[in-house]
């Protein structure tokens, strides 16, 4: 393969094109990656349609989801040597990973799990990293006991399916997804869900099962649609975790009322403001990579593409603009 990006054209952004790769030096704390696969995730189709509203000086190139061989190390670098086997999530500061080679910080970057294959660890470091951060740095549900309800609004995404099987490994909380089809209703169930309700109408369908709060939420889709019921729901002195903004203003009246907390969690708030935490990520790859190890938790990879071409990319694309993608697309190189 020769090396290459794949990038948003900056006369028609609109369309990617393909790019030489021109060589790449690792600063201090850098990783020289050859990338062996990607995933694509709701982000990359969002700055592409943004790109298209933005004259670009340059090609962008997309893509913050990945695995491959380090190649060489910065000199700050102490964790990761040559030949290692890494997965991360990138910055968005920086060109992603829709390339054949790519610079990467190491103290966000974690070890391959050993027992996945290239495309199943990159499916994993964006949604994995969104989920373990809105759940335990945002919501704190490993303080609470059994007696707990967590909402998890879009369960059978590439964030809920991480999310689900997250909660269920490491708290004691119950978990309820929502969904609508019967095939990811199946999915969140086999992710590890205690309970599946449909989206559409979710306060009378937790009321069918005895329930008028739950504890916590995390929104993962459409929270304008889902607040009406979000704010009624949630409990008194109850947590509200979001990942995607609001396009209207949210009426806060009723959660006020309740002094419910609601929080944003975006996962590149460490990379972008290089906050004091930022290897926390790191460690949480880590985290993860062994528990995958030990067979406590799976990729969420559902459908992989075959080799890394414009083609492949729009495909993966369209699979995730469709709205109906059940866990993760991947591309192996």
């Amino acid at each position: 393969m020769k090396h290459k990006a794949i990038a948003i054209n900056p006369i028609c952004s609109n369309q990617f094109i393909e790019i030489p790769q021109a060589k790449l030096y690792p600063n201090p704390y850098d990783l020289l990656v050859k990338v062996k696969a990607i995933s694509i995730n709701p982000i990359d189709i969002k700055i592409f349609k943004e790109a298209q509203q933005t004259n670009l000086e340059d090609p962008r190139i997309l893509g913050w989801d990945a695995s491959g061989i380090v190649l060489d190390t910065g000199s700050q670098v102490k964790n990761f040597k040559k030949g290692d086997h890494v997965f991360y999530a990138g910055d968005l500061k920086r060109p992603g990973s829709n390339a054949t080679f790519q610079l990467v910080d190491a103290r966000i970057s974690g070890y391959k799990p050993k027992i996945l294959n290239w495309e199943e660890a990159a499916a994993i470091p964006l949604t994995a990293l969104t989920a373990w951060e809105g759940l335990f740095d945002r919501l704190h549900i490993h303080h609470s006991d059994q007696t707990k309800i967590l909402l998890i609004i879009g369960g059978a995404g590439g964030v809920g399916s991480l999310a689900i099987p997250l909660a269920k490994l490491y708290s004691k909380v119950k978990i309820i997804a929502t969904s609508s089809r019967a095939d990811s209703m199946e999915w969140c169930f086999h992710r590890g869900a205690d309970l599946v309700i449909n989206y559409n109408n979710i306060s009378t369908a937790l009321q069918k099962h005895g329930l008028k709060y739950v504890d916590y939420i995390f929104c993962l889709n459409d929270i304008d649609v889902h607040w009406p019921a979000i704010s009624e729901i949630i409990a008194p002195q109850g947590h509200i975790c979001t990942i995607v903004s609001n396009k209207n203003p949210l009426d806060l009246r009723v959660i006020k009322t309740k002094s419910v907390a609601l929080h944003f969690e975006f996962i590149y708030t460490r990379s972008l403001f290089s906050t004091p935490d930022l290897s926390c990520q790191g460690d949480i790859l880590n985290t993860i990579s062994q528990s995958v190890d030990e067979k406590k938790l799976t990729s969420a990879l559902k459908k992989t593409l075959h080799g890394f071409s414009i083609k492949n990319l729009l495909k993966a694309h369209k699979l995730i603009k469709d709205g109906h993608m059940i866990g993760k697309v991947g591309i192996v190189f």
